[in-house]
């Protein structure tokens, strides 16, 4: 009996560590796909401005008369592509940062730690409202997300590799004579995956934060281009005609970010052996 109730709460508990893995998963690979599942173009106009979900139009229409859930197919794929594209950038230049200011210490650790202070005291939104006024909104995004996001991956990613720095196999691969490159390379940053990866998840969700809140300031992707947060923007007008133009955008955004934020933080509580 004390066997089968702790294989069910083993099970029980893989299941909660896999499924936010799985939905992160699921959406990366679905929503680029939406557009051709898209029962109508999600330009064009099909029906009258806010028709109730039926027929040919299960969540009806909206403020145009296009077909909600074609737009909602086709509405992620350059929100979620652009969001990658900023988190990868602020994850690679964080971690740089980090190896440079924890490995070195002193001087370049104080400097890291200051210019992360200075660029931490603006919000991020602010930060990218004011890139906006002088940059392409894609290019804002990607911008505001490095500068927001890329301090505080360099404070994790310096402080393991300080630690890291005085460890036994570092020793040794420095006593070999590997140069600092290799070494951080082939002996740190391996045992940096799992913190890197988690911490990517965490700034993926900033970058699709401020992605879409440009676009719903209307400094975004700009109509008719399907897009989930312009959607939000475009039907609020028209919110009790049809609900469902403003809430079927509202949730597949609000579980892009539950899902990469809930991978994050799995991966980070993940036991070792089981990364």
């Amino acid at each position: 009996m004390s066997r089968s109730v702790a294989f069910l709460s083993l099970s029980a508990a893989r299941a909660r560590r896999t499924a936010p893995v799985a939905a992160a998963v699921v959406l990366l690979v679905c929503v680029p796909l939406g557009r051709y599942a898209a029962p109508h173009p999600p330009e064009r106009t099909v029906a009258a401005p806010w028709t109730p979900p039926g027929g040919r139009h299960p969540l009806g229409t909206d403020v145009l008369g296009r077909d909600v859930l074609s737009r909602v197919l086709a509405g992620g794929t350059q929100l979620l592509t652009l969001s990658l594209l900023a988190a990868a950038v602020a994850v690679v230049c964080g971690t740089a940062l980090g190896l440079a200011a924890g490995w070195s210490g002193g001087r370049v650790a104080r400097g890291v730690r200051a210019l992360g202070d200075l660029l931490l005291a603006v919000p991020a939104l602010v930060l990218a409202l004011v890139l906006a006024t002088a940059l392409p909104g894609a290019t804002a995004v990607v911008v505001a997300a490095v500068l927001a996001g890329a301090p505080l991956t360099a404070r994790v990613v310096g402080t393991q590799c300080a630690y890291l720095r005085d460890s036994g196999h570092v020793h040794a691969a420095v006593e070999r004579g590997e140069s600092t490159p290799a070494v951080l390379v082939h002996e740190v940053l391996p045992n940096l995956r799992r913190l890197v990866a988690a911490d990517a998840g965490l700034r993926l969700v900033t970058a699709l934060q401020i992605a879409a809140a440009l676009a719903v300031l209307g400094l975004g992707p700009q109509p008719p281009e399907p897009d989930w947060a312009l959607m939000l923007s475009e039907n609020l007008p028209g919110a009790a005609l049809n609900p469902w133009a403003l809430l079927a955008p509202a949730v597949p955004l609000a579980g892009c970010a539950w899902a990469f934020a809930a991978t994050a933080g799995t991966v980070a509580h993940t036991p070792r052996e089981a990364v």
